[in-house]
């Protein structure tokens, strides 16, 4: 599309009084009813969608390098745009490990060229995702991707003097280490949650401890150096107290939790289908109440897709060789629909907050996750929460169909995705 301006008219900026909005470049020009529309300016009706900041997401696995066959930047970011993301961070569980500044300038660059959305690269806390040594933190961080978030996500940096100099070394540019809270002693072989539902099954459980036990540790280290600790994809009820509790001490402590933690529970596990084989693995419904809960009242900050594809061939097998994993980039927002908003959990303002402003300020990027609002940059997504739709995989951009959400009837549908004024979904197809 290339258009300059548009006028969005009768949108419900975060849910609120219809008002229109008027886009001239890369810039929000004016909110407001009534808004003159700039001579030749396509005029989108948006009457009863809400409007809310461009999405951004803290945990992305985009595949691409050495996995492309699940993934690529191309397809993945694509999935983003239909699921209203304006920017994604891919985590660096990729082949080559994204453990250096050549890679991570490597996926910056192409997502710069697919430009569906920003991507905004995760290094690797330690060299090949091992930990055994420390990455080259400094080199990534002054690197053209500017990392400042880094991670070993899909293995935890279990060595505690490791974590410890991770943390201090960040310190220095406002990095910040996003922790997978899992100890792996406590875990091996599991398969499932550990409770009554694995016994019942017979597959070796994947205790609450297990997360709960690093981020204690974690969030003590994070005081002691007073650096900044996010914990991913937070699933027990355990972990939110104790993420409470560091956050009640003011230590730098911030918390993310995926849209399936906050909507399928361990019961589902019963029907041996690997679609649901996740990890951390799906909890029990006390444990998604209190993320639920957590959510709400600002213990945990954002939610984070965790989008993990995978092809055919690693899922569809049997449960204890399946690689653990769900996509979610496209069914997010409706997921937090169906089980924050209409609920009555969260209002809009609150989303556009818990998906979009605090993910992007947890993630350093200080263009995203904005205001609408003149002067501001033009990210912002058109939502319509009355539709009501089953979930088709097969309908999706990601190059996976691993979804956990596949068959259930959701809320909601995007409609419009604008990245600094270009519009990258219109009426709910890649634009």
């Amino acid at each position: 599309m290339t258009a300059t301006s548009w006028v969005i008219r009768g949108a419900r900026p975060l849910g609120g009084e219809p008002a229109d909005i008027t886009v001239t470049g890369e810039t929000i020009a004016a909110v407001g009813a009534g808004a003159a529309a700039p001579r030749g300016a396509p005029v989108l009706d948006a009457a009863g969608l809400i409007a809310l900041p461009g999405l951004v997401d803290l945990h992305t696995h985009l595949r691409e390098p050495g996995r492309e066959d699940a993934e690529t930047i191309e397809t993945g970011t694509l999935a983003a745009a239909l699921g209203g993301f304006t920017a994604v961070h891919a985590m660096a569980n990729t082949d080559p490990v994204a453990d250096t500044a050549g890679v991570t300038e490597q996926i910056w660059r192409l997502g710069r060229a697919a430009g569906h959305c920003d991507v905004q690269p995760v290094g690797a806390v330690t060299v090949g995702l091992a930990g055994s040594r420390l990455a080259e933190l400094g080199a990534m961080a002054e690197s053209a991707a500017g990392v400042r978030v880094f991670s070993d996500d899909g293995r935890c940096v279990a060595d505690a003097v490791l974590m410890r100099r991770a943390l201090e070394y960040v310190k220095a540019f406002d990095g910040v280490i996003a922790q997978h809270a899992q100890e792996p002693r406590l875990t091996e072989g599991a398969q499932m949650n550990e409770g009554v539902a694995s016994g019942r099954l017979g597959l070796a459980g994947w205790p609450a401890v297990a997360e709960e036990a690093i981020i204690a540790r974690d969030c003590l280290l994070a005081a002691h150096v007073g650096s900044a600790l996010h914990i991913c994809h937070v699933s027990t009820a355990g972990s939110v107290e104790i993420i409470r509790w560091a956050k009640s001490k003011g230590w730098r402590v911030t918390a993310e939790v995926t849209p399936h933690h906050l909507l399928l529970t361990d019961d589902l596990v019963a029907s041996y289908d690997p679609v649901y084989k996740v990890n951390p693995p799906l909890r029990t419904a006390a444990d998604v109440a209190a993320l639920r809960e957590a959510l709400a009242d600002g213990t945990i900050d954002c939610v984070a897709t965790d989008h993990a594809p995978h092809p055919v061939e690693d899922k569809e097998t049997e449960w204890a060789v399946a690689a653990p994993g769900m996509t979610g980039l496209e069914t997010a927002l409706r997921v937090v629909q169906e089980s924050v908003v209409d609920t009555g959990l969260l209002g809009w303002a609150q989303v556009a907050d818990r998906m979009s402003a605090r993910p992007a300020a947890i993630g350093r990027l200080g263009g995203q996750g904005r205001p609408l609002a003149p002067g501001e940059p033009a990210n912002l997504v058109l939502y319509d929460p009355a539709v009501r739709e089953v979930v088709d995989p097969a309908t999706h951009a990601s190059r996976s169909r691993n979804s956990p959400f596949a068959g259930l009837t959701l809320p909601g549908q995007v409609v419009t995705t604008f990245l600094r004024g270009r519009p990258t979904v219109l009426d709910g197809k890649p634009a």
